[in-house]
This record gives structure tokens, sequence and C-alpha cells, in this order.
């Protein structure tokens, strides 16, 4: 028994050196060239940056300017609040698209590998330059403006739903908030890529005899998908749901990150932008704390 417990330990112990290993270039490279302009941030958050002839000089100001972002900034509550808002709608949506288009390509079918990479093509068009052409494709643009034209002029169903709940009364507000996340299905879509390669990989580690059993046993599919596989992947959901709070907060059409830029290209005031960008990155931190938190009270783990 002895010999059998050191052995598990020394297994564990390995598992934690190549952990380890994979993530020290991140840490190397973190502590070499990210600590310090975060410190410079933070700091210049609390002062007034006054540029010179190649230099600037910050004149330390207290919390000026974070009085300055809650209180007399007249768009930065208003975007803060839509986009954690947006963040959270948008989150829900992708983490369940992508667990369902898992679990469908986890099935067994014709053509899978093909259907596998089609629904990875959006990690890649949603890379830098492939989203910057996407961005600026006229042909596109044109396309969609040509489509969004052409459906106001004819019926609409969700239109007609919405008018239908509108005048009813009933749950306004949600329904408003699901029908503008499946009109913006592309946005989930190309946003779900990694998730979808994260829950897929995890539902092809759970072996096929427990599955089974289960059906010897009488059980569903529907109580396959609740007893045995949503338990053996939900520690996927954590690792989803942090980075894909993540993911969402790094967007181009981050009206907040638009806001903190225009401060700091156009305006020149880089004090009130770090202030804005530390505030954001705070309250961020403490929903993905919180969140975390509660999801790791219902993660099953398993040896």
């Amino acid at each position: 028994m002895k010999r059998q417990k050191n052995k598990l330990a020394g297994l564990q112990r390995r598992k934690a050196v190549s952990g380890y290993l994979f993530i020290a270039p991140f840490i190397i490279g973190f502590l070499l060239f990210m600590v310090q302009p975060l410190c410079q941030s933070l700091y210049m958050s609390f002062c007034n940056v006054q540029l010179g002839a190649g230099s600037f000089d910050p004149v330390w100001r207290g919390l000026f300017n974070f009085d300055y972002a809650f209180r007399v900034d007249p768009e930065y509550v208003r975007l803060l609040t839509e986009e954690l808002t947006r963040m959270a709608i948008y989150s829900v949506s992708i983490m369940v698209f992508s667990f369902f288009v898992a679990l469908v390509l986890n099935q067994k079918f014709k053509g899978r590998a093909l259907v596998r990479a089609v629904f990875f093509l959006p990690v890649i068009l949603a890379s830098g330059v492939m989203l910057k052409l996407d961005s600026e494709n006229s042909l596109m643009a044109t396309l969609a403006q040509t489509v969004e034209v052409n459906g106001q002029g004819g019926a609409s169903i969700t239109d007609a739903l919405q008018n239908i709940l509108r005048t009813s009364g009933v749950g306004v507000r949600a329904f408003e908030e699901l029908f503008e996340v499946i009109n913006n299905i592309y946005d989930v879509a190309i946003s779900s890529g990694i998730q979808i390669i994260i829950f897929l990989s995890g539902l092809q580690t759970i072996s096929a005899s427990m599955y089974e059993a289960a059906d010897i046993e009488g059980c569903t599919k529907w109580e396959s998908l609740w007893k045995i596989t949503f338990p053996m992947v939900s520690s996927l959901f954590l690792v989803n749901w942090i980075y894909t709070i993540t993911d969402f907060c790094m967007r181009s059409d981050n009206a907040v990150i638009e806001r903190i830029t225009n401060y700091m290209n156009i305006n020149l005031n880089y004090g009130l932008a770090a202030a804005m960008s530390w505030t954001y990155f705070v309250l961020v931190m403490v929903i993905v704390a919180v969140s975390a938190f509660i999801i790791s009270k219902g993660v099953y783990y398993y040896e």
C-alpha cells in the first residue's frame, strides 16, 4: 500500500513539473516584459501625466482620475454597465452554443472531420489579420447592408415574435436580449472555436463503457447527459468560462476599450485612460473570481 501511494505521489509530481514547464515561457515573459508596464500604468492612474519632448512627467493627483471617470465623464459609467451586461449575456450564450456543438461533433457520422474543421475556422478568422480583413471587406459590408435592407422590407419571424411578446408584456427585456443574441449568432459562433475544441477533448475522454452500463440499467440519453456527460466535463466549464470572459474583454468592438483608447490617443490623457483601464480590469477580475468560485462548487473531479 505504501509503495502504491509513493507511485501515485511520484506521478502527481511529474505531472506538476510538466505543467510548470509548459507555463514557464509565459511566466518568464510576464516577469520580464509585463510587470514593469503594469506597475507604471497603475502609478499613472493616480497622476496627471504631462507630456514633454520625448518624455512624460507624472504629477501625483490621488483619486482625481477615478473621480472624474465615475462622476464627470458622461459616457464611461453607462458604457461600463452596458459592456459588463453584454459580456455576461454573450458569455453564457457562447458556453451553451459551444457545448451543444461539441456534443454534436462528438457523434459518429460521415464527414465528421470536415465538419470539425469548419467549426474550427472561426478561430482562424478571429485572428488579428483575418479579422481586420473581414471588418474592412467592402464586399462583405455591402452584402450585409443589402441583407439588412431586404430584411426590413419583408416579414421577419424574430420581429413578429418580438412584437407579440412586447404587446403581451411577458418577459420583454429577457426576450429582447435573447433575440439580440439570435440576431448576432455569427458573433457567437466566431467566438466559440476554442471552447468547442476544449469541450470536444473532454467528451472524448469519457469511456464508452460508462454509457453502455447506463443503457443496460435503462438510463435514457437525457439522463446520461446530466448524470454522466455533464459531471465528467464540468471542470472544463470553469476553464471555458474564464477564457470566454477574457476573450470578450479583448474584443475590438468593446465600447469601453474604445473610450479608453480615445482618451489615450486623441486627448493624450494617459492618467485618466490608465484609471479607466484599471477600473475595468478590477471589475472584470471580480466577476471572474466570483463566478469561478460559484462554478467550482459544482465541478466534479475524478481520477
